[in-house]
């Protein structure tokens, strides 16, 4: 079974590791998004790939299961906002890794206004001035579904949502 104290990966690294153009797109990836390091990026890169290969076996499926399994992945992808509703399965396998990392916390933050920067967004959500639906979220990777992000606030607590004209706060937005 594993040693419960032990977590595995979640990530994989590229194998080679010196390549120029994939260190330069993943140096550009982690600046526009704030990331911590390329370990993050790993593991969204991961993600995805894990989605894409899903959808590769399910093309190769019986028909009748197959229609099943596009069903059940084509509304997990939609309830997190990565594809639309009457996706194929063809669009699954054109995600980037670009369309996960726009659902991270951390960037919705950031895209909502909340914070001035992916950097200040992250400082925000790790020292507990970010709520969803009132309830802090302490994880700058936390993956927000369609549905909980028109409810990304303010922490009832933090002084960000007590003051409005908190020197870190943008002008002009609402909690």
């Amino acid at each position: 079974m594993g040693d419960p104290k032990k977590s595995k990966k979640k990530y994989s690294k590229p194998s080679h590791p010196w390549e120029a153009e994939r260190l330069h797109e993943e140096l550009i990836l982690v600046g526009t998004y704030g990331l911590r390091n390329k370990r993050e990026l790993w593991r969204h890169q991961t993600m995805l790939r894990k989605y894409r290969r899903r959808a590769r076996d399910i093309r190769i499926m019986p028909k009748e299961k197959q229609e099943k399994e596009t069903e059940i992945l084509i509304k997990k992808l939609h309830r997190i906002g990565v594809l639309p509703e009457n996706a194929t399965i063809d669009d699954v396998l054109q995600l980037t890794v670009s369309d996960i990392l726009e659902r991270r916390l951390q960037t919705v933050v950031f895209r909502k206004g909340l914070a001035k920067t992916p950097y200040q967004a992250r400082q925000f959500i790790v020292h507990g001035h970010i709520a969803i639906s009132g309830k802090r979220i302490l994880i700058p990777s936390y993956i927000v579904t369609i549905d909980e992000e028109p409810e990304i606030t303010y922490s009832p607590t933090s002084p960000l949502a007590k003051n409005p004209n908190h020197p870190e706060r943008q002008k002009g937005v609402v909690s």
